[in-house]
This record gives structure tokens, C-alpha cells and sequence, in this order.
């Protein structure tokens, strides 16, 4: 064979081989939607948590777990339709398992049911959407409305039997806020004088809260309530943008979800506590769920309760706890958990009140 023989051979063996190979490659991306890929739709982009904690750490787990694996992420930034889209695109795309924070619960229950159809998993995650979902992983929600019910009776203190309270409830399309509402109320209800307002915000709206706090100021008077529960810190910042423009001071005000700005008016005195969810456990959880339904293998190691939606029992649910902070924790929560760096926190205006409790 002379070497233009064996160049040909060469050439020709060449090409035989990288065509299956190319098709291999081609398949993999093709198929990698379905077969490793988890999809990720979370509802919104004001709320600090969601692109700092959740995004990432699920992100992060997913890659430990899964060296193939792609996490397909979209936000929604609070409207619905958007979601829809966002989800019917990696339904389409052939993602098999998908984590849903949904913007609305109940108008995602169509779309969770012909996914489940089509074979598709969805996690619920943090808030439980209607449907067919094959798991659930959040929080004790009620546990956490009364968490905040009894920061604001701890707030209140002996003056608690006497007092009027303003309450500024959660979105009326988020699962999480009436049993937060209803946590609260349990407490509340029979060991303060009166609910002399109360208010479900649409979309969480610090904008709207402090409208509406500002409303009840001018129609009450400064005299008129006593202390505001405020079911999320971002409300809560609102609420308290309208006690400060009004002269009001010593207002117990409490919020959720432990933000930045949050913890820095608990030091300033000016929120009387947070709570503090810790995000890694849950989102980790619903990582290495996803994890295990994309490979069709057990849950319930992970399920360690179940839940039930107005459309579904018993699915399968892991539900964290949380944690109420206020001056006297926050040392010992937030920052020795590494949710937020001292210099960070106790920046600009709040650096000397931060000496006082000991943070530096």
C-alpha cells in the first residue's frame, strides 16, 4: 500500500468514526433536556433571598450531586403569564423534573397537571402550588405566623392586653400568607385588646404597605394603634418609611425573611424582629429531590412529612423550621450562621448601635 493509498484509508476511517460520534455528542444535547436537565422557576427578583441564596445554593447542590446535570433557571418577576411561558418552555424543551416557586398557586394548577401527564415532576418549593405535584419542600408556615405573633406580644410586653394592632398580610396569591395570617391570628387574637386594621398587600408591595400605613395614621391618629404586624420585611420597610415620615417612634413593628435592610432597623431599633429562614437546608433539599426524580429513584428518605393542597393529600413534604430574630439573637443567628458579614451589617448609620450589642 504506497502512502497516498494509506492517506485515503486513513482519511476515510476517520470520517466513519467521527460521524457516530458527532451523533452521540447531538443525542446527548438532545436528550440532555429531558434526561439532565432540572428546571427552576422562581417567582420574583425584590425579595433578596431568591437570586443571593436560593438560585445559587440549588444551583451548587445540583452540581455536586450531578457533574451532567444542567439547572434551567428563569424568574418570573411576579407575573404570572411569565411563568406560564417560562414553564410550558421547559415542558416543551423535555425537562422531566422541574422546581416550581410559583406566583400564583392556583393558576398554576393547569399547568402542573398536564405536565404531570406528559410525565413531568414538579417540587413544589416554598410555596405550595395546587396540582399534581410530586413533593413539597418549605417551611412550617403556620409555626411561623405564630413566631411572629409572639414577637409582637413580646414587643408589646405587659402592655399587650391593652393594645390595638395594625395588621399588613401577605399577597393573597401566595399559598404561604393565609397560614402565616393564620399563625398570627392564633396567637394574637385574645391576648391584645383589638385588630384594629387588616390588610391582605398584593405582591408583598412595600410601596402599597406604606400607602396603607400611612392611610391608617391619618385616619386613626398617631394614638390609634400601638404596634403593626407586617407578614415580610419588605412590607415591613414600607411600614416603617410611613411611621418615620408621620414623627411616630417606638413602634413595635415586625417583619420576615431576615433581608439585609431588615436586620439593620432591628439593630436601629427601628423593626422589632425578623424571621429567619435558613434557605440552604431547604433549597439543598429540593436540589438533591429533584436530583433523585430525575434519576427515578426514592424520595422519601427526604420526605419526612406530607402536605396537602385544596387539590391534592399526602404529598410527600419536608418542612424546616425557622427561627425569630431580634437584638438579644442576632449575634448568635444571622451572624454566626454567615447570613450576612458584620461590616456589611453594620455599616454607615447602625455602626454604633452595632458596637452596643457587641458586633464588630
Amino acid at each position: 500500500m504506497n502512502a497516498i493509498m494509506r492517506r485515503a484509508l486513513t482519511g476515510a476511517m476517520a470520517l466513519s468514526l467521527a460521524a457516530p460520534l458527532a451523533a452521540c455528542g447531538q443525542d446527548h444535547q438532545d436528550a440532555g433536556a429531558g434526561k439532565d436537565s432540572i428546571g427552576l422557576l422562581l417567582p420574583e427578583n425584590k425579595a433578596d433571598r431568591y437570586e443571593k441564596f436560593d438560585r445559587r445554593i440549588i444551583t451548587s447542590r445540583v452540581a455536586s450531586l450531578c457533574l451532567e446535570c444542567k439547572v434551567d433557571y428563569h424568574n418570573a418577576e411576579q407575573q404570572v403569564g411569565t411563568q406560564k411561558q417560562q414553564f410550558d418552555a421547559l415542558v416543551k424543551k423535555g425537562v422531566k423534573v422541574i422546581i416550581l416557586d410559583p406566583v400564583d398557586s392556583q393558576a398554576a394548577k393547569s399547568w402542573v397537571d398536564a405536565a404531570a401527564k406528559k410525565g413531568v415532576k414538579v417540587i413544589a418549593y416554598d410555596r405550595l402550588a395546587e396540582g399534581d405535584v410530586a413533593a413539597y419542600v418549605s417551611y412550617d408556615n403556620e409555626k411561623i405566623g405564630r413566631l411572629q405573633g409572639e414577637g409582637i406580644l413580646a414587643a408589646l410586653g405587659s402592655q399587650a392586653a391593652n393594645s390595638d394592632i395594625v395588621m399588613m398580610n401577605g399577597s393573597p396569591t401566595d399559598p404561604n400568607a393565609p397560614s402565616y395570617k393564620k399563625g398570627a391570628h392564633d396567637v394574637l387574637d385574645g391576648k391584645v385588646h383589638k385588630i384594629v386594621y387588616e390588610k391582605d398587600i398584593p405582591d408583598w408591595s412595600a410601596a402599597t404597605a406604606k400607602k396603607k400605613m400611612s392611610d391608617v395614621i391619618k385616619a386613626r391618629g398617631p394614638q390609634g394603634f400601638d404596634a403593626v404586624y407586617s407578614a415580610n420585611d419588605g412590607m415591613a420597610g414600607g411600614i416603617a418609611e410611613a411611621l418615620k415620615s408621620a414623627g411616630l417612634k417606638n413602634i413595635p413593628v415586625g417583619g420576615q425573611d431576615a433581608e439585609l435592610p431588615a436586620l439593620q432597623r432591628v439593630i436601629a431599633g427601628t423593626q422589632s424582629f425578623t424571621i429567619y429562614k435558613e434557605v440552604r437546608p431547604e433549597a439543598e433539599t429540593a436540589a438533591e429531590i429533584a436530583f433523585r426524580l430525575l434519576r427515578g429513584k426514592k424520595i422519601s428518605s427526604l420526605t419526612s412529612t406530607t402536605a396537602t393542597s385544596s387539590s391534592k393529600a399526602a404529598i410527600p413534604a419536608r418542612l424546616f423550621k425557622a427561627q425569630l430574630v431580634d437584638r438579644k439573637n442576632l449575634k448568635d443567628t444571622v451572624v454566626r450562621d454567615g447570613l450576612v458579614r458584620v461590616d456589611l451589617l453594620c455599616a454607615d448609620d447602625v455602626a454604633s448601635a452595632c458596637k452596643s450589642l457587641g458586633l464588630e
